[in-house]
């Protein structure tokens, strides 16, 4: 490990709710943070979106906010790394100005387009057959059917704000928005761009774009940025930023990633077939492969890593612990006009001390996550989130405690997915038997993971060990640090387990499998059973 006593890294995690800068040491110390919410603007029609400028004021103020807290001199703060949500798409022209509100991850009016890309006589799974055959060989995946992709976003665009798409000089998804504003510069990351599915990832040593796919998807090749890796060095601040946010003009800036690849190197998990999960407002599971491959059944795909050389597979899905702020927000806590003017507390540590005194199962009552659809292991636009079972002799205690196990239950169906997907290369290596357990722990992070009782929970829900990593929110953060250490020179990959922490491990109560193994086995039957009825409701 290179000498790097007292140098930090300024890590921005820019989610959806908003950026979280970060002052973090080379080795991975959270030293400081601070958080400042953004508006996320919803219209009914799939729209949903966020304004840039609402990014950069905010990454600005939490920036110079956690500065000043930090205690940590400018001079000993050698690089800038930003970790952003991903799937998004910013239009800009050539002065690095937005031209219209950035399309985010969560919206889907681009799926009409990618059902018309679809079409054709052969089909698999909603696939146009020659269509996948090219993009499976180039990309070991394509856009799924919901149009959250970028791509999706970008011929949203294009099919309905042609003046935009006309005036756009480059679009660029969040993550390098947010670089370009640090240092003026152009860029993509190889980790960035994947979802607009236009990149060749066969050789991760030179993964470029595809002029086959860029005719398919028939976009303009010059309205995307150059590429470079997660590790590269974008440049320095531009002096009027370096001086807005009181760093040293020379204070490098370091491409990063997405928060997905960060997140899974800030959670230590870093190996092949180590796997973490994440829950915050949406969740997901990832783990490293050496390999690429695909399964178009269940949305499914080895991407480039932030780790040079390495795929990460695993999927996102779309609400979590955005359950319990819905439940909060619109149900607890609605701000109607008898209630708007109450107080709301402090309300997910009185759910965790509500959740732990309530049976495990919740008397059989089952949630379903699904408040805005799904895209894994069901990519499904349609379904929706349910109560099912609910009685009299039930109270508020017992659907708090549904939430919980049902994103758990959502989780675990992931999971299965997962394992079955690297089962084959698992068994040979490690020699474990056919249906043995693939993968027999996972580091949990994110706001979820704070909550003893949610990774309980999960430990029970899914029969595997949980390891609560150590600042458990801060993980993408941490992994955005530890990006720009390694390409400053401060830290290798291999030295990144050592680092990372782990607070507590939570085993499964072997007590609660026959309820969990009934209850998760009627979740499937649920969706099996309803999603006909959800999509003639919704579609």
């Amino acid at each position: 490990m290179s000498d790097s006593q007292n140098k930090y890294i300024l890590a921005i995690d820019h989610g959806t709710g908003g950026p979280k800068s970060a002052i973090v040491s080379t080795q991975g110390e959270v030293i400081e943070w601070a958080f400042q919410e953004t508006p996320i603007h919803t219209i009914k029609g799939g729209i949903v979106e966020q304004n840039p400028d609402d990014w950069w004021n905010a990454i600005k103020n939490t920036t110079i906010k956690v500065i000043e807290q930090s205690g940590v001199g400018a001079e000993n703060i050698v690089g800038v790394c930003n970790t952003s949500q991903w799937s998004g798409t910013v239009a800009v022209d050539k002065d690095g100005d937005h031209l219209m509100n950035s399309i985010i991850w969560m919206d889907t009016r681009g799926a009409k387009y990618i059902e018309r890309l679809n079409k054709g006589l052969i089909k698999v799974s909603g696939y146009n057959l020659r269509k996948i055959l090219s993009l499976l060989k180039r990309t070991a995946g394509g856009p799924a059917s919901h149009g959250k992709d970028s791509i999706a976003h970008i011929l949203v665009i294009k099919e309905e704000f042609p003046d935009i798409y006309d005036k756009t000089f480059m679009f660029l998804e969040p993550q390098d928005f947010v670089n370009l504003k640090l240092t003026g510069k152009f860029a993509a990351s190889t980790a960035s761009i994947h979802l607009h599915w236009l990149t060749d990832t066969r050789n991760l040593q030179n993964i470029h774009y595809s002029k086959k796919l860029l005719r398919m998807f028939k976009v303009d090749k010059n309205k995307f940025p150059e590429l470079k890796n997660c590790t590269d060095i974008l440049g320095p601040l531009k002096k009027e930023v370096a001086d807005e946010l009181g760093l040293g003009k020379s204070t490098q800036v370091i491409m990063g990633a997405p928060d997905i690849h960060s997140a899974t190197i800030g959670s230590g998990a870093v190996n092949d077939y180590e796997a973490h999960v994440y829950i915050g407002t949406s969740d997901w599971i990832f783990t490293h492969i050496p390999y690429k491959k695909t399964d178009i059944f269940h949305n499914l795909g080895a991407l480039p890593s932030a780790i040079p050389g390495r795929y990460l597979v695993g999927n996102e899905q779309n609400i979590a612990g955005g359950s319990l702020t819905f439940l909060r927000d619109k149900i607890l806590y609605h701000k109607d006009e008898l209630l708007r003017d109450e107080a709301v507390p402090d309300i997910y540590k009185i759910f965790d001390k509500i959740v732990e005194n309530v049976p495990a199962g919740s008397n059989n009552l089952i949630y379903t996550p699904w408040l805005i659809g799904e895209r894994s292991p069901v990519d499904d636009a349609t379904i929706r989130g349910g109560l099912y079972n609910l009685s009299f002799e039930m109270s508020r205690e017992h659907i708090i405690r549904a939430i919980f196990e049902g994103v758990a239950y959502n989780i675990k169906w992931l999971l299965s997915v997962i394992e079955d997907f690297i089962r084959k290369w698992v068994v040979k290596e490690r020699g474990i038997p056919k249906k043995g357990i693939i993968i027999p722990e996972l580091n949990m992070i994110g706001g979820g993971a704070q909550s003893d009782i949610w990774c309980q929970i999960m430990a029970d829900v899914l029969d595997r060990k949980i390891k609560q990593v150590v600042d458990p929110i801060q993980a993408n953060a941490r992994g955005a640090a530890y990006i720009a250490s390694i390409g400053l020179g401060y830290l290798k990959w291999n030295e990144i387990q050592t680092c990372c922490e782990i607070s507590k491990e939570f085993v499964p109560n072997s007590e609660n499998r026959k309820i969990y193994d009934k209850l998760f086995s009627e979740f499937k039957i649920i969706y099996k059973r309803m999603n006909k009825s959800y999509r003639r409701l919704n579609k």
